[in-house]
């Protein structure tokens, strides 16, 4: 009975989503089975508003330093190869949809559809059967997963908050959509500034209630130590002076009330790595697959002899102690034949290789206490980062080779954080994306086309490509949508 409802559930939610779905569930008859309990709510929210199966995102490592080009070395690799040319080029006109657009770099029109799902949640809380606890948990896990994806969007569409010449009052968000109600009205664009006031808004809130309300069951869950983690993440992309200690305060609450780091060396040996939740004790939450288990850019349908098209970029490798370092061998891997990541065993069903880790709050702490650092003259702030990063690394090396760090100039030791964080959080969640623009670095990607031309395409500092541009499906949907410069 439990599976029958929930089913019914679903798919009043699908008719939910395209219709005024207030009214929907006002005027159903007799015959409907609705939503009535937190039960039933509790099955939408899981299907409907968590990223079970997502992979959206994937393509933002072909706009980093993180991937390497390969050229066309077999016909069978031919759709690979062109798939993702127009990103790893860019190509201002990649998602007009005259080049090749493969659903899965929709980002806009997946998270949104998720947002949906979310304000579902929200707004159907108040006319269902349960606790206030029970209710509670529910709208915090969805303003979790709300602010989750609208910080998604920001990060991938719009340009960094402390840029230079950036007005955050004038320049472009995305459209807010907070509630399940639908209307005729086209939604604009708001300001960055409201975009970001928004889910700050959402991630406190959200902190508040699943601190006191819920505590999740497994890690595809989120709860207070996710929002923790994440708020400490949204003050660090906000990267005002001002909000440096707002990254402290919540990452030293997701450090002191959220798990372990894993210690690789534990690991070594086993096939496994950093996101095996069965064996990571770090791992806070988990969502969606593999990001290298197939799809439209990371082939696993390999012609062995023949180089795939897009693989890690070796000079990416070459950063690490390839000796101690175990992040060397068992965050990267060439489980067919080429070099992907391997964050999570392949075939697993303990883990994907997205969501947020414990080691994410330690590389945010640290940065935050560098920079205020730098605008107090504070020194203790110094030690405090430079504590955060070895403790950090010495889960990283192999077991009595790490030696601390002693670095004295905060500058330099700024730089040693920055260069931590590229090594520790590669090819995962978009994060040197974003780092490549709130720090306004330059990429060069050297393109190797079918016929093996090489040619080098270069993404300027604070290009206006920073924010990629909206896929043309929905600008043509919404005829008030504003389209990215570029």
């Amino acid at each position: 009975m439990k599976n029958y409802r929930s089913i019914y559930c679903l798919g009043i939610l699908l008719y939910l989503l395209c219709t005024s779905c207030h009214d929907f569930f006002k005027e159903s008859s007799q015959d409907e089975i609705k939503p009535s309990s937190v039960e039933d709510l509790r099955g939408v929210m899981y299907k409907e508003a968590y990223p079970y199966q997502l992979a959206t995102g994937t393509f933002l490592m072909l706009l980093t330093d993180e991937v390497q080009c390969n050229g066309l070395s077999n016909d069978t690799y031919a759709t690979v190869h062109q798939s993702g040319t127009p990103v790893f080029t860019f190509n201002p006109m990649m998602f007009d949809g005259i080049e090749v657009f493969p659903a899965d770099v929709n980002a806009w029109k997946t998270y949104y559809e998720k947002i949906k799902g979310c304000n579902v949640i929200i707004d159907y809380v108040s006319e269902i059967s349960g606790t206030e606890e029970e209710k509670n948990a529910l709208v915090g896990q969805a303003l979790f997963l709300r602010s989750f994806y609208y910080l998604k969007l920001a990060t991938i569409y719009c340009q960094p908050y402390n840029a230079p010449g950036i007005d955050v009052n004038t320049a472009l968000g995305v459209p807010l959509i907070l509630t399940m109600e639908l209307t005729d009205d086209f939604p604009r664009r708001v300001s960055l500034k409201a975009l970001y006031e928004q889910i700050e808004k959402d991630l406190l809130t959200a902190a508040t209630l699943l601190e006191e309300n819920y505590t999740p069951d497994n890690v595809w869950r989120v709860g207070n130590v996710a929002a923790y983690t994440l708020l400490s993440r949204l003050y660090l992309y906000m990267g005002r002076d001002e909000d440096m200690d707002n990254v402290i305060k919540y990452a030293d609450l997701a450090i002191a009330q959220g798990p372990d780091l894993t210690r690789l060396a534990l690991l070594d040996g086993s096939g496994k790595s950093v996101y095996n939740s069965d064996v990571s004790s770090e791992v806070i939450w988990i969502y969606g697959v593999n990001s290298f288990g197939g799809g439209s850019f990371f082939t696993t349908n390999v012609t062995w002899g023949y180089d795939v098209p897009w693989e890690v970029s070796s000079d990416l490798l070459r950063l690490y102690d390839a000796t101690n370092d175990l992040r060397y061998k068992m965050y990267y891997g060439s489980p067919y034949g080429c070099i992907y990541g391997t964050k999570v065993a392949h075939n697993t069903s303990n883990g994907s290789d997205h969501g947020i880790r414990i080691a994410e709050a330690y590389l945010n702490r640290a940065e935050a206490f560098i920079r205020r650092s730098l605008a107090t003259g504070n020194a203790g702030d110094r030690v405090l980062a430079l504590n955060d990063l070895n403790v950090l690394r010495e889960t990283r090396y192999v077991t009595g080779s790490y030696v601390d760090e002693q670095i004295t100039d905060a500058n330099e030791l700024l730089k040693f954080c920055l260069m931590e964080r590229r090594l520790e959080l590669s090819l995962e969640e978009g994060f040197r994306w974003f780092d490549i623009k709130r720090l306004g670095l330059s990429v060069t990607h050297v393109y190797i086309d079918s016929e093996g031309v090489e040619r080098e395409y270069t993404l300027e500092s604070h290009s206006p490509l920073y924010a990629l541009p909206i896929p043309y499906d929905a600008i043509e949907r919404n005829y008030r949508l504003e389209q990215n410069p570029r």
